[in-house]
């Protein structure tokens, strides 16, 4: 005999409501926030980019650098926060030790200065300067000559090579842990396996740094980095990144993949400074950017690249913090874990 139409509608919404259980209804509920989420950071963060208290140095005479300081401090909306410097090479080793970001050395026995810049640290920061400082010396009937100091490959269109190198490790990292909580679940039954989980992380983040570190240098030509020093930043990048996921899924299940999509791609990737430099970002996006591994990841992937290694030491200490308490955390979760499942077999 056929199923009748109320027979068959009953056997329908049955299955859905076997299908639709209150675990799935949260886990929809996350993804769509994350969606918003998404949405909201990359366009809140990158969808009117201008500089703001740009670190910038000014070479003059003692009343010109005073007189020159002051007046570009007082440009409206504050995007330099000017200071002097005793000479070029001063403002030049300070460029290229990260401290500032560009410098106008002025002329006092001429009407042409020099704009020392740095497209290596992002090549639109660069060109925001340049505008910036035309404008400003074509107001004082001056005219500006501008000297790259820390030159972007010609290869790396817009300074991005390192920012998108270093997102590919930390993908890299987010997902060979998902994928070990998917395969084996998201919480190790005890320490023996968490252990595992982390030697399987460093094989990875060691066999993806490498990669990485070829691909971009090497293959493409794309960074002038030594692919040594760019080895060993990818699997430290990637290996805290996987070690962070992992704890999180050790402490919060199956939802500690979202929180770590939550952390490295929502609140990460659009204050890296990868495609807006970190004085062109919000003061949200700046302040948070450099403690989170893309930030500090990226920043150190240029410094590696165009600034021979200068200013390395707090980022590297940022990953390491991620690394470490990752880490510790994955091996306490797994622990405390399986100390429960005695009592809960006593039980």
């Amino acid at each position: 005999m056929t199923q009748t139409a109320p027979a068959a509608g009953r056997s329908f919404l049955g299955e859905v409501r076997e299908a639709v259980t209150p675990r799935a209804t949260l886990l929809v509920i996350g993804v769509i926030a994350l969606q918003l989420l998404f949405i909201a950071s990359y366009v809140g963060a990158l969808h009117d980019p201008k500089p703001r208290d740009v670190p910038f140095g000014v070479v003059a005479p003692q009343a010109a650098a005073e007189q020159t300081v002051t007046r570009l401090a007082r440009i409206p909306g504050e995007p330099l926060d000017p200071r002097a410097i005793a000479d070029e090479a001063t403002a030049r080793e300070r460029i290229l030790n990260r401290k500032i970001d560009g410098a106008l050395v002025i002329d006092p026995a001429g009407t042409t200065d020099t704009l020392l810049v740095a497209s290596g640290g992002g090549t639109v920061l660069a060109t925001s300067l340049e505008t910036l400082i035309s404008t400003v010396e074509q107001a004082e009937r001056r005219t500006v000559r501008t000297v790259d100091v820390a030159p972007a490959s010609a290869r790396d269109f817009d300074g991005l090579s390192s920012f998108y190198l270093v997102v590919g490790w930390c993908v890299g990292g987010y997902l060979a842990a998902s994928i070990l909580a998917i395969s084996s679940g998201a919480r190790p039954a005890n320490p023996r396996r968490a252990v595992i989980r982390l030697v399987v992380m460093a094989l990875v983040a060691i066999t993806g740094g490498l990669g990485g570190a070829v691909i971009v240098g090497p293959v493409l030509g794309a960074l002038p980095g030594g692919v040594c020093a760019l080895w060993g930043l990818g699997a430290l990048i990637t290996f805290a990144v996987g070690a962070a996921t992992l704890a999180l899924q050790g402490v919060f299940g199956i939802v500690g993949i979202g929180l770590a999509i939550l952390l490295v791609v929502i609140a990460g990737n659009p204050s890296a400074g990868g495609a807006f430099p970190l004085p062109m970002l919000p003061p949200f996006w700046k302040a948070i950017g450099p403690a989170l591994p893309p930030g500090a990841g990226t920043w150190a992937a240029r410094s590696i690249a165009y600034f021979k290694g200068n200013d390395l030491t707090g980022s590297l200490l940022v990953l390491s913090a991620w690394a470490v308490v990752g880490s510790a955390v994955t091996l306490l979760a797994a622990a405390l874990r399986s100390n429960r499942a005695p009592e809960r077999v006593e039980a």
